[in-house]
């Protein structure tokens, strides 16, 4: 996150556990504090959700720069092989509020102002709805646009014949 951006979030912290003055990834989990106890959210949690919340938005074709959909690639080919919601998205939690980047690839032919402003509302609702965190900020880099040309080798490839 940017020194500048992050001093335009809104704060809801008191001093003594504000976390934009020793920065926010210096927690690597937020805390939720009730008269009852105490909830800790891991990092990879709120990672999961706002990963799982782009990819819901129409017009996203995929999640990640060139590299993490290279790797994402070939895990997907491993068999047995989970997907990685988190891939292309990275987030700072603190206390009680979360800043994220997401990586996208856009569709060709979607606005990507308003495809931006429609992930933002997507990802803030569901990860203040699921974690109780505040979402200060979604900063999103397009990194591409996917352009359906008919021709996806990975998806029509054909089979290979068997030999007995």
């Amino acid at each position: 996150m940017s020194s500048s951006q992050s001093s335009t979030a809104p704060s809801t912290q008191s001093s003594s556990n504000d976390s934009s003055s020793k920065g926010v990834a210096a927690r690597s989990d937020s805390a939720l504090l009730s008269s009852t106890g105490k909830t800790t959210i891991a990092d990879t949690v709120v990672s999961k959700i706002a990963g799982i919340a782009t990819r819901e938005v129409n017009g996203v074709h995929a999640v990640g720069g060139g590299g993490a959909r290279a790797v994402g690639a070939l895990r997907e080919r491993i068999p047995g092989a989970r997907t990685n919601h988190s891939q292309g998205v990275s987030v700072e939690v603190g206390e009680k509020q979360a800043a994220i980047d997401l990586d996208i690839v856009a569709d060709y032919g979607v606005a990507i102002a308003d495809l931006a402003t429609g992930i933002r509302r997507n990802v803030i609702t569901a990860v203040e709805r699921m974690t109780g965190l505040q979402v200060t900020e979604v900063n999103i880099m397009v990194h591409d646009i996917f352009l359906d040309d008919g021709h996806d080798d990975s998806d029509t490839e054909p089979a290979p014949a068997r030999v007995q």
